[in-house]
């Protein structure tokens, strides 16, 4: 029996991948992750690596050899990357291999900026996917409503897709619907699916923060005692109230003749990815949304802060199909009382793609203001 809590993860279905990337993670910290804590995945995102390159040294001795080479900002910014998310996808060969293709996955994310724009965000992932060349990556695409033909059309490519930023349940079928989709025109071309793999990076602690904010708000706007309970009894608890409604229809979706067919087939279920799951508000629990949502068929991407707290003092359990009853009674009180969901969950992803896009073009500007400095002064 492992006594790591984080290990103990795995008895019960879910895989825990790392949500961070940089120079210093690749060159140690990473291995250590995958031996002692069981870590089997890894995602990354434009702020970390915003927050890897900006600002920072490691990688100024490559840039600057890259601009004696005569590449551009975007070239640069785009070899930095890559060759980061290849370093790892490396290391994580052998659990990719160990487990069959079920785990051992690095994520890159799609240019940010590309998110409204389908015929582009297809030509970046097929980009990548070949820039890349490794056959445990999965290339990230947010669930916006212009990208999910994308997801689809290069699912049915044979590419790994990591479809992020998801927040609502009706944005989650969609991307559902895609997996499957793309899986049924492959098989009815006689290509092989078995190998295909793909996450739905569903978005979690974000939910309670927006919709905490506005209970808050009705709360000190009420002096009605009863109304003031009701309200307070809400804080904290949508965020999982709507992870637990995405497993559910996840359960509903992948089972049936349909999804029989395709399973006959060799395919795999495209998992649920619990994201943005360290708690943001300090009154709760520091690993409230890790512990509350461990189940079969699931991944959890933890932070650095969210991993070291589990390791500490988390308790694995099959929580995430408890009291469904009461997830469903949750979400009915919030738009009883006036919270509507479905435009916390549009504006959260509309902020998230807007946030990445921020990341990504401070990035641009960073490497670029180096990119001047290194080429009048070529000698380091």
């Amino acid at each position: 029996m492992a006594t790591n809590p984080l290990q103990q993860i795995a008895q019960h279905g879910q895989s825990v991948w790392y949500d961070n990337i940089s120079r210093e993670i690749i060159n140690g910290e990473l291995k250590r992750l995958i031996e002692e804590d069981g870590v089997v995945g890894q995602t990354s995102n434009p702020n970390f690596f915003k927050e890897a390159i900006v600002g920072r040294t490691e990688y100024d001795a490559q840039m600057r050899d890259l601009v004696q080479h005569g590449k551009s900002t975007e070239e640069i910014y785009e070899v930095l990357t890559t060759e980061d998310v290849r370093a790892c996808c490396d290391i994580f060969a052998p659990v990719f291999a160990r487990t069959k293709g079920a785990d051992g996955y690095v994520s890159i994310e799609v240019s940010p900026l590309l998110a409204h724009k389908t015929e582009e965000t297809t030509a970046e992932a097929r980009r990548l996917w070949q820039v890349v060349g490794r056959p445990n990556l999965m290339i990230k695409i947010p669930a916006a409503p212009e990208s999910i033909p994308a997801i689809k059309q290069v699912l049915s490519e044979g590419l790994n897709v990591n479809v992020t930023l998801i927040f609502s349940i009706p944005s989650y079928k969609e991307v559902m619907s895609a997996y499957i989709e793309a899986l049924e025109a492959r098989a009815s071309r006689g290509e092989a699916i078995d190998k295909i793999a793909s996450v739905g990076s569903f978005f979690v602690s974000r939910v309670d923060v927006m919709v905490d904010k506005m209970l808050e708000v009705k709360i000190k706007s009420t002096n009605d005692a009863a109304e003031k309970a009701r309200l307070q009894a809400l804080l904290g608890k949508a965020a999982i109230a709507n992870a637990k409604e995405a497993y559910h229809v996840f359960q509903e979706t992948f089972s049936g003749p349909r999804w029989e067919a395709l399973a006959a087939k060799g395919a795999k279920v495209q998992r649920p990815l619990w994201a943005s799951t360290g708690a943001k508000n300090p009154a709760y629990r520091d690993i409230l949304y890790a512990e509350e949502l461990i189940g079969p068929d699931t991944v959890d991407t933890m932070g650095p802060p969210t991993i070291a707290a589990f390791r500490d003092h988390g308790v694995a359990r099959n929580s995430v199909g408890e009291n469904y009853a009461g997830a469903q009674h949750v979400l009915a009180e919030l738009e009883a009382v006036g919270i509507n969901m479905e435009k916390v969950t549009q504006d959260l992803q509309d902020a998230g793609i807007q946030q990445f896009a921020d990341s990504f073009e401070a990035i641009i500007a960073d490497v670029s203001k180096k990119r001047e400095a290194f080429a009048a002064s070529p000698v380091a």
